[in-house]
């Protein structure tokens, strides 16, 4: 949005050049949407607080979480808005790809607002049903793949990549589609899986967002792309301010998400977040290696479908309590503990996938 009024006022002042660079726009993402949600962030709360929009809390859960009843939730609109606003002004609205990763986060954002109405309305926690769920995230994937399917002009974009064994390339042709729709729609669940302590799944999300966008920036860029021996795709790169405005507005959401919380997330921010991770991801053409680097959330997901399988198949619960971070609660850690552990394993994660951009 600012792109055409910084480009005027380059006639009067070379200095405004320096925002055709993707690095200047992705360090005033972050900045902007950092902003926002410090300075709108306790507006919200106290807005929440007063329209009594309280988090439920299971009934079945551990007993340390129901004094977090109440606590306000749906908090993830304070993101949704943060890296809308700062993406819209700081991106190339010309760019596909901008909108495809805007539109995607924005739909899940919808289907998970929906289902945290659903919550508060009723006052329980469950929400609109899964089947209902897993429709609207399905009709949004669907959709933004079969986009990317049909406007794909570059073999490279519909070629599934391996880390570290780079000469490993599978051409997935329409089977392109299907592919997307498992890895948005299953980042979506999985983050928001991880989305059950103060700050567990912000901050992986922060440190994941920051690596892909570096990928994305990368790919999009000639020079990098040939030196890291991955496939150039022409803009590309552009997504690298939206992945900036994702870690402004997650770092500023922390701010009042971190241990205890005074504010949460909801189904809201945590679907939006997961797809957006997931669709970005899909577009720099390094799903595996988001597989790597959110190793948290893979952890979480595969530990509730364990305890469901063995629970149906056995009758006996593999951990205590699914998903994995409340095992661990159960096993006596403190949640802190739990939070900042998993936050360092992330840390590590991200940094072996980022490393396998090199590794040939």
């Amino acid at each position: 949005m600012l792109l055409s009024l910084l480009d005027y006022l380059t006639q009067f002042h070379s200095g405004f050049r320096a925002f055709e660079f993707i690095t200047m726009r992705a360090i005033m993402g972050v900045l902007t949407s950092l902003v926002i949600s410090l300075l709108f962030g306790p507006w919200l709360i106290r807005r929440l607080t007063g329209a009594k929009i309280g988090q439920p809390v299971r009934d079945d859960g551990p007993e340390s979480h129901f004094s977090k009843a109440g606590t306000p939730t749906m908090g993830g609109l304070l993101i949704l808005v943060s890296i809308a606003i700062s993406t819209l002004l700081w991106s190339d609205l010309t760019n596909r790809y901008v909108w495809v990763v805007l539109l995607v986060t924005l739909g899940f954002g919808l289907v998970g607002g929906i289902d945290d109405y659903q919550k508060l309305r009723y006052g329980n926690s469950k929400g609109i049903s899964a089947k209902a769920k897993l429709f609207g995230q399905s009709v949004i994937a669907l959709a933004a793949a079969t986009f990317l399917y049909m406007t794909a002009d570059n073999p490279a974009e519909l070629t599934l990549l391996f880390p570290v064994f780079k000469e490993w390339q599978i051409y997935l042709g329409v089977f392109y589609i299907p592919w997307v729709f498992l890895v948005v729609v299953g980042a979506s669940n999985a983050v928001n899986l991880t989305d059950g302590l103060d700050g567990l799944a912000i901050m992986p999300t922060v440190l994941v967002a920051s690596a892909l966008g570096a990928i994305a920036y990368f790919t999009g860029h000639f020079r990098f792309a040939d030196y890291l021996n991955i496939p150039f795709i022409s803009g590309v790169g552009e997504i690298a301010v939206f992945c900036a405005a994702m870690v402004g507005a997650g770092l500023g959401f922390l701010w009042f998400n971190t241990y205890p919380a005074q504010v949460f997330m909801g189904d809201i921010g945590a679907l939006a977040l997961g797809a957006a991770l997931g669709i970005v991801a899909v577009i720099s053409r390094h799903e595996l290696v988001l597989f790597i680097m959110g190793g948290v959330f893979v952890m979480e997901a595969v530990s509730v479908m364990m305890q469901v399988a063995s629970f149906k198949l056995t009758g006996k619960r593999i951990f205590r309590m699914a998903p994995i971070h409340h095992h661990f609660e159960l096993k006596g850690w403190p949640e802190p503990r739990v939070i900042v552990r998993f936050w360092i394993i992330t840390l590590i994660l991200v940094l072996i996938g980022f490393a396998t951009l090199k590794v040939r």
